[in-house]
């Protein structure tokens, strides 16, 4: 058994059945201006109703995603959005607000944020929840502007460097950049922080650590509140990257290990959409000490009415034109209430079983360079590919002619032609033993074929430096069509 391949391409529409030539001009419409009108009519392809259904048929069929196959992109979390979350986002009263409706005309929707704040405060440990964050480096962004202004109320104006350890996010030093602050990276040991160089950078510059634990190495931090306790000595804040969330999800929380800010990825934890340049979402928490500076409006309960709440002087302002993204919001919530506190505990402990049980496979195949036993994720090495004239990214390339995505390949960049593996808790056995069978066929076919895949999709190689340099991101960038 094998994971669907797609081994056809497309036709554009035009290259279906050309349109006939059409001559004369394009016939005049009332109160339109002429110099707003095509020179010649507008040249439709005259297809039948049979080939106009299996045209997007076949387009649909050629989509990747997660109902097709596994997507093993690690410290991503692509797990299944459960329906039953989409039939209640797409409920009327839901799907039909409008952002900018009267208070009271949305007092149902005010609850339910109401009630997901007060749940995600119980789930990090973290008690002032905004749900204001459009997504993950956003609510990074946001956590640093917080702590600027924190400092800046303190009058510590010297701090202005946030440290990260050399296996962050990429967008964690983007975000402290765009906040105003410069960065420190800190080495990590067998994957991970390495706390006796902490503690020497440690000091009046240092406004924040950010740090995301488990890391991406897979590993949880076990000295994480030796860094709290120096973090919070140095006078710093110490913030959490909520991206691997879910593999503690119900175990342990962010409260607990000391960090005073978190950022969640509602659309990595909770199951909503992920991906495609949106709908994203993300909330931000914080403990009381940063509480003063989140985003307003927060809502507020006033006895049994809920009202937006702006009065916060000290706050970092409004971030978002309007708050949050109600749908994914509604989805998280029922995800949320839909598991309850043992079903969340549930999710880390399959989320970590799956992990480890793809982990012990596959590395029999390529070197895991850290300690077998992770939390949600783990790390491969594609170095011995080298003696085959391969890296990993033909791997990659390889394992998408099997019909699965490729795993994140060459983050994080500390070990040598990396991939990095996370297999969420909605993936089977059944899932995980396709995918293992896939990665073994792509590591034992030969090497030309490796170096030249894929070989079943509508696009080959791309040349990535050109695809970089040359951005085409509209129709409008491209030579017309023969028949446009």
């Amino acid at each position: 058994m094998t994971f669907r391949q797609a081994r056809y391409d497309e036709p554009l529409l035009w290259e279906v059945r050309p349109p006939r030539e059409a001559t004369g001009a394009a016939a005049a419409l009332p109160g339109v201006p002429a110099r707003l009108l095509r020179k010649r009519p507008f040249q439709w392809p005259e297809l039948s109703e049979l080939e106009l259904a299996r045209h997007f048929t076949r387009l649909s069929q050629m989509n990747f995603g997660i109902e097709t196959a596994f997507y093993p992109l690690g410290s991503c979390t692509m797990k299944y959005n459960p329906r039953v979350a989409e039939v209640l986002a797409r409920r009327e009263g839901i799907a039909g607000l409008h952002p900018a409706q009267p208070e009271g005309t949305v007092q149902g929707i005010l609850e339910l944020l109401y009630d997901l704040e007060s749940a995600l405060g119980k789930i990090t440990g973290l008690p002032h929840v905004s749900l204001q964050i459009a997504a993950g480096a956003h609510g990074e962004y946001i956590a640093l502007l917080m702590t600027r202004a924190y400092f800046e109320e303190r009058q510590e104006h010297e701090r202005t460097e946030v440290l990260l350890p050399d296996t962050a996010h990429g967008t964690n030093p983007a975000s402290a950049a765009m906040a105003g602050f410069t960065t420190r990276e800190i080495a990590t040991e067998g994957g991970c922080v390495r706390v006796r160089d902490l503690k020497k950078v440690l000091g009046p510059k240092t406004a924040a650590f950010m740090l995301t634990n488990p890391n991406t190495a897979g590993l949880f931090e076990e000295e994480i509140l030796e860094i709290a306790d120096s973090v919070h000595a140095a006078g710093g804040v110490l913030y959490y990257d909520g991206a691997n969330l879910n593999g503690i999800l119900g175990k342990t929380h962010p409260g607990k290990m000391g960090f005073d800010v978190a950022h969640l990825n509602l659309h990595k934890t909770f199951g909503t959409p992920h991906g495609g340049g949106g709908p994203g979402d993300g909330a931000l928490c914080a403990n009381d000490r940063l509480e003063p500076y989140l985003p307003v409006p927060r809502i507020r309960k006033d006895g049994e009415r809920y009202c937006w709440d702006y009065e916060h002087p000290r706050s970092v302002g409004k971030v978002k034109s309007f708050f949050g993204n109600a749908g994914l919001l509604v989805r998280a919530y029922a995800f949320i209430l839909a598991h309850g506190e043992e079903g969340l505990e549930a999710v880390s402990e399959r989320s970590v079983l799956n992990a480890n049980y793809l982990g012990q496979r596959l590395g029999q195949h390529l070197p895991r360079p850290f300690k077998p036993l992770v939390k949600h994720e783990f790390l491969l090495s594609g170095a011995p590919l080298k003696e085959k004239g391969l890296r990993t990214l033909d791997l990659a390339k390889r394992l998408l002619d099997e019909g699965v995505h490729a795993p994140t390949v060459y983050f994080p960049a500390i070990v040598e032609e990396s991939l990095m593996i996370e297999p969420p808790e909605t993936e089977s056995k059944r899932e995980l033993d396709l995918f293992y069978e896939a990665f073994k066929r792509s590591l034992e076919d030969s090497p030309e074929n490796v170096r030249s895949a894929p070989h079943n999709l509508s696009v080959s190689r791309v040349d990535e430096v050109r695809a970089a340099k040359e951005l085409i991101l509209s129709h409008k960038d491209q030579p017309a069509a023969p028949h446009a």
